[in-house]
């Protein structure tokens, strides 16, 4: 039924949304049914009937966690920009912005990823969101390319997308190490001047 569905649906978002914040303050480690059943104010019996097991629950935050922080939205303000570059720029900016704001969401994104290391499972899952989210830059760095090939006749789309990852991830991490002292300002006119001297014309 309709009505029953709706109702699973969001008890279910209730769980996750839970064991997203245990994690994220006490690492993936710690995680544990009743600590989840406790936070979201459920008995471990009703956790358990919407995830059987530990591993499940498990399973789903890891899909929660990649579906808020390796998805690439290009906004309409960004794709109206007409220089491919400074759209490039202007989409690192936001991300780095985006995942700055959120040091939490990071700790947990990479306490899955060591977690990864020896669970083929979260592993597989890890690296197809990574490479799905360095390729949606791909594009925008095929047009980079494009409009100014002379500048950039040594760089690949592949080797621009990728750099692009790394300087948000990158971004990420530092915010998450030192927080109090970050200057996403600073970094990112760091970028602009890395990225402006990638090959520089002439």
């Amino acid at each position: 039924m309709p009505g029953r569905k709706a109702s699973e649906d969001a008890r279910r978002q209730q769980i996750i949304h839970a064991a997203f914040d245990v994690a994220s303050r006490k690492g993936l480690a710690a995680l544990t049914v009743r600590l989840v059943a406790a936070k979201a104010g459920l008995s471990t019996g009703l956790v358990l009937f919407h995830y059987k097991t530990k591993e499940q629950l498990v399973i789903a935050l890891l899909d929660y966690v990649l579906a808020t922080t390796t998805v690439l939205r290009l906004t309409d303000d960004i794709a109206q920009i007409s220089s491919p570059l400074d759209r490039l720029l202007a989409l690192l900016a936001r991300e780095m912005d985006r995942l700055s704001q959120e040091p939490r969401r990071i700790r947990l994104f990479f306490d899955f990823w060591a977690k990864g290391f020896t669970h083929p499972r979260i592993n597989r899952r890890m690296q197809a969101e990574l490479d799905r989210y360095r390729e949606a830059f791909r594009p925008i760095a095929e047009e980079v390319l494009a409009a100014e090939p002379e500048r950039f006749a040594d760089v690949s789309a592949e080797g621009l997308a990728a750099m692009a990852v790394s300087f948000v991830k990158g971004c990420a991490v530092q915010s998450m190490i030192d927080p109090k002292n970050f200057d996403i300002d600073d970094y990112l006119a760091a970028t602009k001047g890395l990225v402006g001297q990638l090959a520089p014309a002439g």
